[in-house]
């Protein structure tokens, strides 16, 4: 009697140390969520002179703003023409308006769910991110972070949140390509595509330097001191190193490039047996860049052995080529009649690794740094186009590109490898449940491959892939199934898709347990981590009965209590859904508001002591699979008649107490962990096997004695 109030009394402690640490991660959070704004308010701020804002139609839906009857811009909403997940899973809805000229006016965030966001960067640096689209043109190719680059425009990103900023602007871009192009402003083109180009062999002609840079072949990048103090002008390194009116005439860099694997280039600069070594030295797809140059050092002073050239580099298409040291071969001496002399003479290998087609043009960019403090600088880039001529390589057909694949499409390409790789375990799963009577047989066998397939499921499923499943999923099924449905929404996540199909499979066939057991990340860290506090011995306590099955009913009280607040506000629900640690664990690694991780952590270390104390008492995702039980289709595992009475061997080893003391297993509990089969199979554990063994035995034994009577 003692011992069952002590029990009942460290429990009740638990939980009212669980209940205040789930309140205050839960007061942090709602301190920071973004509730969803009005974007009416909005249109008018960004449209002063606005007399009329149309009604929000037509496909793609917008708004049309007018100052009488002429028409200043169009709004829209990017979930309504661009809904992608960010980093919390849910996308950032974010108001856009661009002019009749297609320039983005302004944005605003009207709803983000962001938890890097909540987790401590301030609100307005999500604000101040989406004001970098003004003035912006819609067909401008806009890209989060690096440095400028032929064709792209580049946005400042926001440290610590760049997958939320990357993702953002992708729903702008995306959403207002598609509004533009349905208005008439752009035109919906395809790039063509130029298939790899072969170069000529066997074309060479004795020329002279004068006449290769004449024809292209040898093509000058050229820079005077006052063009490079011009590039500089309204930046804090404006007067810095500023070439005095007089100097602004002067030299400042001299480069000459050519691609020297070209042959009518490499036999004609570097001499016929250079250009042989140069053809044996490199491989298959790499190719050869000449730099001569005079004046600003192309290779860098800062340049030192194992590092990279920062200076330069080779741009083609989308592709940014750098070079290291091993990529670099000083050129000694030039075998070419009329060759000025040059301060820099070097190759530059462009390796197999790197995409590059000589058929394509390119160019050459150099920085051009300056010191602006002790550590800090400013730099700007010029460029140098080169293009091989038409003799000296063979340039297939250009290739028009099939249609652009659409957003989930190209998720699930991207993510080819984790879906492969995803239903290979759960192939192994399901294989390992049919063939369950055959493995249980081999106890060794059976724990480690168990023990192997949740260090997988935490480390690959759960740290790596985010596929953690959330009783918020199901919220959100619903109010799509009640609304709107789309299976868009939930295509963008391969992951959670396939766990979830998984899952409403596994529930018809077996119930609940097969996710819960297997396939959940949270439950298989929880499982593992008191496996070992067992190996090393720490004291492990388990409540009574009466105690126990009545704290099941927390997690269905908790499901129906977030189920109720979902039906009123899907934002809300997600909030108290915090009761679940799984964003704090996987999606973010720890890496949170205090309250937020030690709340998971008493989670985690309540588990040493009471095995996935979390899962049996508090779980909403397990409550709210649990409900499939009635309609599963299969019960295999097996009871005796004994099992209970008398025998109360399997309910004393199952350590989520699943089974009830009258030896029937409790589907709604049980976690499929197959322990009470291993024992079932077990003569040497199993009382009423052990007793028939002997029966045998004795059997055996009388018909042995009989025969030698006899």
């Amino acid at each position: 009697m003692e011992r069952k109030q002590l029990n009942a009394s460290i429990v009740n402690q638990l939980i009212l140390l669980l209940a205040l640490c789930f309140g205050v991660a839960f007061s942090a959070h709602a301190l920071f969520v973004s509730p969803p704004k009005d974007p009416i308010p909005f249109i008018h701020e960004i449209f002063p002179s606005a007399t009329n804002i149309g009604e929000k139609s037509g496909e793609p839906l917008l708004w049309t703003i007018y100052e009488n009857e002429t028409v200043l811009g169009y709004a829209f909403e990017t979930n309504d023409l661009a809904k992608i997940p960010a980093y919390s899973g849910e996308p950032v809805n974010m108001l856009v308006a661009i002019n009749t000229a297609g320039e983005y006016i302004d944005a605003k965030v009207l709803e983000h769910h962001e938890p890097i966001i909540l987790a401590g960067i301030p609100e307005t640096k999500l604000f101040e991110f989406v004001e970098q689209y003004k003035g912006l043109k819609v067909s401008d190719r806009l890209k989060v972070g690096g440095n400028q680059t032929d064709g792209t425009i580049h946005i400042d990103g926001l440290s610590g949140a760049t997958v939320t900023v990357m993702v953002m602007n992708v729903a702008i871009t995306k959403a207002a390509h598609k509004a533009a192009v349905s208005l008439g402003i752009v035109k919906n083109t395809t790039k063509p595509i130029q298939p790899m180009s072969t170069i000529l062999p066997n074309v060479f002609q004795k020329a002279d330097w004068t006449t290769l840079v004449g024809d292209g072949s040898i093509r000058k990048l050229f820079l005077t001191r006052g063009s490079v103090d011009e590039a500089f002008k309204g930046t804090e390194a404006e007067h810095i190193e500023e070439a005095l009116p007089a100097q602004k005439k002067d030299m400042f860099a001299d480069i000459y490039f050519a691609q020297v694997n070209l042959p009518n280039v490499g036999k004609n600069l570097l001499g016929e047996a250079e250009y042989e070594w140069l053809s044996k030295m490199l491989k298959e797809g790499e190719h050869a860049i000449a730099l001569l140059g005079n004046g600003y050092s192309f290779k860098g002073s800062g340049y030192v052995r194992g590092g990279i050239f920062d200076r330069i580099q080779i741009l083609q298409d989308e592709n940014a080529i750098a070079f290291r040291d091993l990529d670099h071969n000083r050129i000694t001496d030039l075998m070419i009649d009329g060759a000025p002399v040059f301060k820099e003479m070097s190759l530059f290998i462009v390796r197999e690794h790197h995409v590059f087609n000589p058929g394509v043009d390119w160019q050459l960019e150099l920085l051009v740094r300056r010191q602006t403090g002790a550590v800090d600088s400013l730099f700007t880039s010029f460029k140098g186009s080169y293009s091989a001529l038409e003799h000296y390589v063979d340039r297939p057909p250009v290739i028009m590109p099939e249609p652009e694949l659409t957003l989930t499409q190209q998720v699930w390409a991207e993510k080819n490898t984790q879906v492969i790789v995803l239903i290979i375990l759960l192939v192994i799963v399901v294989m390992s449940l049919f063939f369950q009577d055959i493995l249980v047989r081999h106890p060794t066998f059976m724990h480690n491959f168990r023990h192997l397939f949740l260090i997988v499921t935490v480390v690959f499923i759960g740290w790596s892939w985010g596929g953690q499943l959330s009783v918020v999923n199901v919220f959100t099924f619903l109010q799509a199934f009640m609304s709107d449905f789309s299976w868009d929404l939930f295509l963008l996540d391969p992951v959670i898709f396939i766990l979830w199909g998984a899952a409403a499979v596994t529930m018809i066939l077996w119930g609940r347990a097969v996710y819960c057991g297997w396939l959940c990340p949270f439950g298989a860290l929880q499982e593992l981590m008191n496996i070992f506090a067992r190996y090393i011995k720490i004291p492990q306590f388990e409540l009574p009965w009466a105690v126990h099955e009545r704290l099941w009913a927390i997690k269905y009280l908790i499901l129906l209590a977030l189920f109720g607040l979902s039906m009123e506000s899907l934002a809300l629900a997600e909030q108290f859904a915090e009761i679940e640690p799984f964003k704090t664990t996987f999606l973010l690694k720890f890496d949170r508001e205090w309250p937020f991780i030690l709340y998971a952590s008493s989670l985690l270390i309540i588990n040493i002591f009471n095995r996935k104390f979390f899962c049996r008492y508090l779980c909403p995702l397990g409550a709210a699979l649990s409900t499939s039980n009635s309609i599963r289709l299969f019960s295999w595992l097996r009871r005796r008649p004994e099992c209970g009475q008398p025998c109360k061997t399997c309910a004393k080893e199952c350590e989520i107490q699943a089974i009830h003391p009258d030896g029937t297993i409790n589907m709604r509990e049980c976690h499929y962990c197959l322990d009470c089969q291993v024992t079932y199979f077990n003569d040497e554990k199993c009382p009423p096997l052990k007793k028939l063994a002997r029966k045998k035995n004795k059997f055996k034994e009388t018909q042995i004695h009989a025969v030698e009577v006899a």
